[in-house]
């Protein structure tokens, strides 16, 4: 297995409600490190900069409104398989159809405030991590 890189987003929803030390527990017990964290507030235009590859569809209004609806913890994650281990823990996008002891299954208001972000590939990760840090912030 291959050591990689993911991005993470602790979303508003979860940081209003002080839960990014539970989360952060989540991923470190997954295997994975947190090796750059910062808490940020995203602005309209990097909303939808990040989210893009969602503008036609019909809930990227909303996507970007719950995404500056305060802030957010952005994160770059490290391990073996880190992308699919951090969706893994994630869960299903979906509350109600994730699995136990997710972070979605377990702190998730609703499909739109779902409390977290993941990659879903090595070329989305390098993206998004370019997006949000410089190579000096990232510390492994």
């Amino acid at each position: 297995m291959a050591i990689e890189r993911t991005f993470s987003i602790i979303k508003p929803d979860a940081t209003r409600r002080n839960l990014t030390g539970a989360i952060n527990a989540l991923i470190e017990k997954a295997g994975l490190r947190i090796i750059a964290q910062k808490r940020v507030r995203i602005t309209t235009a990097q909303a939808e900069t990040f989210y893009a590859v969602h503008k036609e569809r019909p809930f990227f209004g909303e996507l970007v409104e719950t995404m500056t609806a305060g802030p957010v913890v952005v994160q770059v994650l490290e391990g073996e398989n880190a992308i699919k281990a951090y969706r893994d823990v994630l869960g299903a996008t979906d509350p109600a159809k994730a699995a136990p002891g997710t972070i979605r299954k377990e702190f998730a208001l609703s499909v739109g405030e779902n409390s977290g972000h993941g990659s879903d590939a090595p070329e989305t990760a390098a993206i998004e991590i370019a997006q949000w840090f410089s190579g000096n912030e990232i510390v492994g």
